[in-house]
């Protein structure tokens, strides 16, 4: 059951082009650990330029993460289509900065993040593929109400296969 996490405190925000400094902030070797390490400048540069095409593409969206009232930027998340066992779904996934973990940041951005690819009306499925090994990624889907498929083996980044946990939702109500 969903742990009918707190919204209030945090704000999703379209992903805008000044955001390149907020990409480099999350890609500190601490936030990086769980997903093979920090990227090169080049490979941050595209995923922004990705990040940015994105409401163009009509295959997803992503958003920065701020807090209320200030709104400060503390991290990104977002949406976006793949096909996974035959099937056209949403992966989400989720970046905090390493000051600002263990609040609960992360759980409520998630549970604005489900609204969002909800009200696209596309696809049936959310998942996120958390590393098995990353407490807090699974803990944040529990918490935001997704249901744990199992563990399956997933290639992120490009070349390096991983561990996961296949965590879902129903987006289609």
């Amino acid at each position: 059951m969903a742990d009918h996490t707190d919204t209030s405190r945090v704000r999703i925000e379209p992903w805008a082009e000044g955001d390149l400094d907020l990409l480099r902030a999350l890609n500190a070797p601490a936030a990086m650990v769980h997903l093979g390490g920090p990227e090169s400048e080049e490979k941050l540069v595209e995923r922004h330029a990705r990040y940015l095409a994105l409401p163009a593409t009509g295959t997803g969206r992503m958003y920065r993460i701020t807090l209320r009232p200030e709104g400060t930027a503390v991290g990104s998340l977002g949406f976006w289509e793949r096909s996974w066992r035959g099937e056209t779904v949403y992966e989400t996934g989720w970046s905090v900065l390493p000051g600002h973990q263990g609040r609960g940041i992360a759980a409520a951005a998630a549970a604005a993040v489900i609204s969002a690819a909800r009200a696209e009306r596309r696809h049936r499925h959310l998942h996120a593929f958390p590393s098995v090994g990353n407490a807090a990624s699974n803990a944040v889907c529990d918490k935001a109400g997704f249901t744990l498929l199992g563990a399956c083996e997933f290639e992120y980044p490009a070349g390096h296969i991983m561990r996961c946990h296949d965590w879902r939702i129903d987006i289609s109500s």
